[in-house]
């Protein structure tokens, strides 16, 4: 299994660099994963689509469709690229800790 090592810490993740296990992440494991997505700094709207996309994924077992997230989060989808330069799917997904997202993000 791949491992993705940054600041003395190792993190199991699947071949697309996604976290193996869902459950060990925490707010630290977000700022480590940032600069493999382009995201120097973590700003209060990094957070607010990252918790957001977490507590949906919590709930729901999924992460939440595009429009969903634009609609809750208050975020055009230009702004979302804004703050995560790969996507919602591949970057906020990777940062709010969840599985590589199979279908629309």
């Amino acid at each position: 299994m791949p491992t993705f090592e940054i600041n003395g810490r190792s993190y199991a993740v699947d071949e697309d660099g996604f976290l193996d296990d869902p459950q060990i992440w925490n707010n630290d494991v977000a700022k480590d994963f940032a600069a493999t997505e382009g995201v120097a700094e973590l700003t209060e709207d990094h957070w607010k689509v990252i918790n957001y996309i977490r507590n949906y994924y919590l709930q729901f077992g999924i992460a939440p469709m595009i429009r969903k997230l634009c609609k809750e989060t208050g975020f055009k989808l230009n702004e979302i690229y804004g703050l995560f330069p790969s996507g919602p799917a591949k970057g906020a997904c990777k940062l709010a800790g969840l599985p590589k997202p199979t279908g629309c993000v």
